[in-house]
Protein backbone atom coordinates (compact mmCIF):
# COMPACT_ATOMS: atom_id res chain seq x y z
CA UNK A 1 0.00 0.00 0.00
CA UNK A 2 1.15 3.09 -1.16
CA UNK A 3 1.48 6.49 1.19
CA UNK A 4 -1.26 7.94 -1.23
CA UNK A 5 -3.95 4.94 -0.26
CA UNK A 6 -2.85 5.42 3.37
CA UNK A 7 -4.09 9.08 3.68
CA UNK A 8 -7.17 8.43 1.08
CA UNK A 9 -8.09 5.68 3.69
CA UNK A 10 -7.96 7.71 6.82
CA UNK A 11 -9.70 10.76 5.17
CA UNK A 12 -12.37 8.41 4.57
CA UNK A 13 -12.48 7.43 8.29
CA UNK A 14 -12.56 10.58 9.33
CA UNK A 15 -15.34 11.64 7.41
CA UNK A 16 -17.09 8.46 8.39
CA UNK A 17 -16.43 9.30 12.13
CA UNK A 18 -17.69 12.99 11.38
CA UNK A 19 -20.87 11.32 10.25
CA UNK A 20 -21.71 9.52 12.69
CA UNK A 21 -21.69 12.59 15.04
CA UNK A 22 -24.82 14.41 15.68
CA UNK A 23 -25.20 17.60 13.02
CA UNK A 24 -27.33 21.03 14.22
CA UNK A 25 -29.84 19.90 12.45
CA UNK A 26 -30.05 16.61 13.40
CA UNK A 27 -29.82 17.98 17.21
CA UNK A 28 -32.77 20.38 16.30
CA UNK A 29 -34.63 17.64 15.16
CA UNK A 30 -34.57 15.84 18.07
CA UNK A 31 -35.63 19.03 19.96
CA UNK A 32 -38.36 19.61 18.14
CA UNK A 33 -39.64 15.73 18.82
CA UNK A 34 -39.21 16.19 22.63
CA UNK A 35 -41.56 19.25 22.40
CA UNK A 36 -44.18 17.09 20.55
CA UNK A 37 -44.05 14.73 23.14
CA UNK A 38 -44.20 17.45 26.15
CA UNK A 39 -47.04 18.68 23.90
CA UNK A 40 -48.64 15.67 24.58
CA UNK A 41 -48.67 15.53 28.30
CA UNK A 42 -52.01 17.11 29.97
CA UNK A 43 -51.24 21.33 29.95
CA UNK A 44 -52.61 22.74 33.39
CA UNK A 45 -54.97 25.47 32.62
CA UNK A 46 -53.59 28.77 32.65
CA UNK A 47 -55.29 31.87 34.58
CA UNK A 48 -56.99 33.02 31.88
CA UNK A 49 -59.27 29.70 31.87
CA UNK A 50 -59.91 29.51 35.40
CA UNK A 51 -61.03 32.95 35.46
CA UNK A 52 -63.62 32.19 32.49
CA UNK A 53 -65.11 28.98 34.22
CA UNK A 54 -65.51 31.20 37.44
CA UNK A 55 -67.16 33.66 35.29
CA UNK A 56 -69.37 30.92 34.02
CA UNK A 57 -70.39 30.03 37.15
CA UNK A 58 -70.76 33.82 38.47
CA UNK A 59 -73.20 33.94 36.00
CA UNK A 60 -75.45 31.07 36.59
CA UNK A 61 -75.78 32.44 40.58
CA UNK A 62 -76.21 35.48 39.48
CA UNK A 63 -79.08 33.97 37.41
CA UNK A 64 -80.12 31.65 40.37
CA UNK A 65 -79.86 34.85 42.94
CA UNK A 66 -82.50 37.11 39.91
CA UNK A 67 -85.03 34.29 39.90
CA UNK A 68 -84.83 34.84 43.65
CA UNK A 69 -85.22 38.53 44.17
CA UNK A 70 -87.71 38.03 41.48
CA UNK A 71 -90.01 36.09 43.17
CA UNK A 72 -89.20 38.24 46.59
CA UNK A 73 -90.58 40.64 44.18
CA UNK A 74 -93.98 39.17 43.13
CA UNK A 75 -94.77 37.79 46.79
CA UNK A 76 -94.23 41.73 47.74
CA UNK A 77 -96.27 42.48 44.77
CA UNK A 78 -98.74 39.83 45.65
CA UNK A 79 -99.10 41.17 49.61
CA UNK A 80 -100.00 44.92 48.06
CA UNK A 81 -102.93 43.63 46.02
CA UNK A 82 -103.89 41.86 49.12
CA UNK A 83 -103.32 44.75 50.88
CA UNK A 84 -104.97 47.52 48.72
CA UNK A 85 -107.34 45.39 46.82
CA UNK A 86 -107.91 42.45 48.49
CA UNK A 87 -108.74 43.39 52.20
CA UNK A 88 -110.76 46.00 51.36
CA UNK A 89 -113.23 43.42 49.59
CA UNK A 90 -113.23 41.93 52.98
CA UNK A 91 -114.30 45.20 54.70
CA UNK A 92 -116.92 45.69 52.24
CA UNK A 93 -118.40 41.66 52.59
CA UNK A 94 -121.47 40.52 53.50
CA UNK A 95 -120.95 41.27 57.47
CA UNK A 96 -119.15 44.22 57.13
CA UNK A 97 -122.33 45.72 54.91
CA UNK A 98 -124.82 44.64 57.31
CA UNK A 99 -122.79 46.77 60.33
CA UNK A 100 -122.87 49.81 57.98
CA UNK A 101 -126.72 49.04 57.03
CA UNK A 102 -127.65 48.12 60.96
CA UNK A 103 -125.88 51.74 61.75
CA UNK A 104 -127.54 53.62 59.45
CA UNK A 105 -131.10 52.16 60.71
CA UNK A 106 -130.44 52.58 64.10
CA UNK A 107 -129.10 56.02 63.80
CA UNK A 108 -132.44 57.19 61.32
CA UNK A 109 -134.67 55.90 64.47
CA UNK A 110 -132.14 57.80 67.12
CA UNK A 111 -132.80 61.20 64.59
CA UNK A 112 -136.38 61.25 64.15
CA UNK A 113 -137.70 60.18 67.59
CA UNK A 114 -137.70 62.57 70.58
CA UNK A 115 -139.99 63.07 73.63
CA UNK A 116 -140.76 66.35 75.01
CA UNK A 117 -139.69 64.88 78.53
CA UNK A 118 -136.54 63.40 77.25
CA UNK A 119 -135.38 65.80 74.62
CA UNK A 120 -131.56 66.43 76.36
CA UNK A 121 -131.25 62.95 76.56
CA UNK A 122 -132.78 61.89 72.66
CA UNK A 123 -130.49 64.55 71.00
CA UNK A 124 -127.41 63.20 73.08
CA UNK A 125 -128.70 59.78 72.05
CA UNK A 126 -128.77 61.20 68.12
CA UNK A 127 -125.67 63.21 68.03
CA UNK A 128 -123.61 59.65 68.90
CA UNK A 129 -124.31 58.47 65.61
CA UNK A 130 -123.06 61.86 63.34
CA UNK A 131 -120.42 63.15 62.56
CA UNK A 132 -119.21 66.07 60.21
CA UNK A 133 -120.73 69.00 59.21
CA UNK A 134 -124.12 66.93 59.58
CA UNK A 135 -123.42 66.89 63.37
CA UNK A 136 -122.84 70.58 63.52
CA UNK A 137 -126.36 71.16 61.95
CA UNK A 138 -128.11 68.52 63.87
CA UNK A 139 -126.87 70.08 66.90
CA UNK A 140 -127.91 73.68 66.10
CA UNK A 141 -131.45 72.83 64.29
CA UNK A 142 -132.23 70.81 67.21
CA UNK A 143 -131.27 73.70 69.69
CA UNK A 144 -133.02 76.55 67.71
CA UNK A 145 -135.96 74.87 66.31
CA UNK A 146 -136.91 71.41 67.32
CA UNK A 147 -136.64 72.10 71.20
CA UNK A 148 -138.75 75.54 71.52
CA UNK A 149 -141.58 73.39 69.14
CA UNK A 150 -141.57 70.16 71.01
CA UNK A 151 -141.75 71.84 74.42
CA UNK A 152 -144.16 74.50 73.48
CA UNK A 153 -146.77 72.12 71.82
CA UNK A 154 -145.85 68.68 73.16
CA UNK A 155 -144.11 67.56 70.23
CA UNK A 156 -143.65 63.18 70.16
CA UNK A 157 -142.58 61.59 67.09
CA UNK A 158 -141.52 58.15 66.98
CA UNK A 159 -139.88 56.50 63.44
CA UNK A 160 -139.40 52.92 62.39
CA UNK A 161 -137.19 51.29 59.75
CA UNK A 162 -139.75 49.44 57.26
CA UNK A 163 -137.19 49.01 54.84
CA UNK A 164 -133.25 49.15 53.99
CA UNK A 165 -130.59 48.72 51.71
CA UNK A 166 -127.12 49.30 50.93
CA UNK A 167 -126.66 51.29 47.36
CA UNK A 168 -122.73 52.02 47.99
CA UNK A 169 -120.71 50.12 49.85
CA UNK A 170 -116.79 51.16 50.13
CA UNK A 171 -114.95 50.01 53.27
CA UNK A 172 -114.91 53.87 54.71
CA UNK A 173 -118.03 54.79 53.38
CA UNK A 174 -121.39 54.03 52.38
CA UNK A 175 -124.49 55.19 51.06
CA UNK A 176 -128.00 53.59 52.74
CA UNK A 177 -131.50 54.28 51.19
CA UNK A 178 -133.75 54.09 54.11
CA UNK A 179 -137.39 53.69 54.08
CA UNK A 180 -139.06 55.29 57.33
CA UNK A 181 -143.09 55.07 58.96
CA UNK A 182 -143.17 57.77 61.58
CA UNK A 183 -145.89 58.74 63.87
CA UNK A 184 -146.23 62.01 65.38
CA UNK A 185 -148.60 63.53 67.76
CA UNK A 186 -149.15 66.83 69.36
CA UNK A 187 -151.58 69.01 71.82
CA UNK A 188 -153.27 69.61 68.36
CA UNK A 189 -153.22 66.33 67.01
CA UNK A 190 -153.32 64.38 70.15
CA UNK A 191 -154.53 60.76 67.74
CA UNK A 192 -151.21 61.59 65.66
CA UNK A 193 -149.88 61.60 61.99
CA UNK A 194 -148.35 58.94 60.02
CA UNK A 195 -145.81 60.15 57.69
CA UNK A 196 -143.83 57.57 55.10
CA UNK A 197 -140.67 58.81 53.36
CA UNK A 198 -137.56 57.37 52.48
CA UNK A 199 -134.18 59.19 53.07
CA UNK A 200 -130.47 58.46 52.04
CA UNK A 201 -128.28 58.45 54.99
CA UNK A 202 -124.24 58.55 54.21
CA UNK A 203 -122.10 56.68 56.79
CA UNK A 204 -118.54 57.38 57.49
CA UNK A 205 -116.40 54.62 59.26
CA UNK A 206 -114.26 56.65 62.15
CA UNK A 207 -112.18 54.74 64.46
CA UNK A 208 -114.30 51.43 63.15
CA UNK A 209 -117.58 52.74 63.84
CA UNK A 210 -120.47 53.43 61.24
CA UNK A 211 -121.65 57.77 61.69
CA UNK A 212 -123.73 59.27 59.54
CA UNK A 213 -122.73 62.41 57.54
CA UNK A 214 -125.43 63.33 55.56
CA UNK A 215 -128.95 63.07 55.49
CA UNK A 216 -130.81 63.59 52.46
CA UNK A 217 -134.84 63.35 51.73
CA UNK A 218 -135.24 61.67 48.58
Amino acid sequence: MTADDTNRVTDQSSEAVELTEPTESSAAVVESDGEQDDAKEPVAPSAGRIDKRLWRGVRRNVGAILVAAALLISAGVAAGLYYYQYRPDQQTNTDATDVALNAAKNGTVALLSYSPDTLDKDFANAKANLTGDFLSYYTQFTEQIVTPAAKEKQVKTTASVVRAAVSEMQADSAVVLVFVNQVTTSKENPDGAFAASSVKVSMEKIDGRWMIDAFDPV
